[in-house]
């Protein structure tokens, strides 16, 4: 798998994480903060072997290609 950095999240620092990537596969690499909440797990259908993160609304654009 080849990954290409999309963007990091301008406002956090340091380290500017969260981040976005782009994989030659046709999908995304998110790098954000581990939700450990257990009533929010609880409300969604995590499988085996996942996980969830949380990024900011302000991480969308890398998607769309409007934050290179």
């Amino acid at each position: 798998m080849h990954i290409t950095l999309k963007g990091k999240d301008p406002e956090s620092r340091p380290n500017g994480s969260p981040t976005i990537y782009k994989t030659d596969q046709g999908s995304w690499l998110v790098q954000g903060w581990v939700v450990e909440d257990r009533s929010v797990l609880d409300e969604m259908d995590i499988p085996e072997g996942e996980t969830v993160v949380e990024i900011p609304d302000r991480m969308l654009r890398y998607f769309s290609g409007e934050g290179e």
